[in-house]
């Protein structure tokens, strides 16, 4: 399924989510979703076909910049109100430097963004964000743990990384990238994801509260 034909699929499941007459929220979900075709479309397009790795991690990186948008943190997430949204990387780089050229000049909520990559999964301190690139199930499932309540947003592309306790897991299907939402898992650390945003997820795990 393209993007564009998921997005009106996710508009019309959101509707009967949040509920009817409410149509400024279809309408900045469908900003939203335009904003993420966009960017998808200046990465070279949605196909992330076999031998294509770094059409792939365009398309992520260009999605990791909007999940931000659409998530608040709670204050203690952030040093000062002048503070970076910190987005990490562990166990590698698989974007090859792209995350950090997609980020580069651009601000979020007024504050500047900054990309730190750690060999190490257990190092994240100071992250808002950490993309955990790697497959090893055991050590991700680590990294959870540690992370256990932290106000820190974790992605993952491992297979099932939303069911085993992630925030937001990447998967591709029809060699397009799509994403599944673990709310129960965001909330527990204090996150707020935007209702916005989990109408275009293709999988919501659990019961979204005053989004």
């Amino acid at each position: 399924m393209a993007l564009m034909d998921s997005c009106r699929a996710r508009r019309t499941r959101g509707e009967g989510r949040l509920g009817r007459g409410r149509g400024q929220a279809w309408r900045q979900g469908l900003r939203l979703c335009a904003a993420m075709l966009a960017a998808v479309i200046g990465s070279g397009g949605t196909g992330a076909r076999q031998g294509n790795t770094s059409s792939e991690y365009q398309v992520k990186a260009a999605f990791l910049f909007h999940f931000a948008q659409f998530v608040d943190w709670p204050p203690e997430a952030f040093k000062a109100n002048d503070s970076p949204i910190t987005y990490c990387t562990a166990g590698g780089d698989p974007f090859e430097g792209g995350l950090d050229a997609s980020m580069n000049g651009k601000t979020i909520g007024g504050r500047p963004i900054r990309v730190l990559h750690f060999k190490k999964a257990g190092e994240s301190q100071g992250c808002q964000i950490l993309f955990l690139g790697i497959a090893d199930k055991k050590l991700v499932s680590a990294t959870l743990a540690k992370l256990n309540g932290s106000p820190v947003l974790t992605v993952g592309e491992s297979i099932n990384f939303a069911q085993g306790g992630g925030m937001i897991g990447f998967l591709l299907e029809d060699n397009k990238v799509r994403f599944e939402i673990n709310v129960e898992a965001a909330e527990h650390a204090k996150l707020k994801i935007s209702a916005r945003l989990l109408a275009l997820a293709k999988t919501v795990i659990g019961d979204p509260k005053g989004t």
